[in-house]
């Protein structure tokens, strides 16, 4: 069992929402706690593709910053 103590701004949005949801402030609480560790436990977009990031480099590091120039540069090369 966990004791909490909560501003009473937070308190009302949580009564609020329970009771829009009809169900229990614990309820509510316990689902976002859930909800919440579920969410961190999800490997993030850089974990699931840290395997493929760099994988083809260019060796150019202006890529992003001279993109309109390099394109410019492909087309006129053709």
């Amino acid at each position: 069992m966990i004791t909490l103590r909560l501003d009473s701004e937070l308190e009302q949005n949580i009564n609020k929402i329970a009771h829009k949801m009809g169900i229990t402030k614990s309820e509510l609480i316990r689902k976002s706690i859930t909800a919440f560790i579920e969410k961190i436990e999800q490997p993030s977009p850089w974990e699931l593709g840290s395997d493929l990031f760099g994988k083809y480099a260019s060796g150019k590091d202006n890529l992003s910053q001279d993109r309109k120039s390099i394109i410019k540069e492909k087309i006129r090369a053709r």
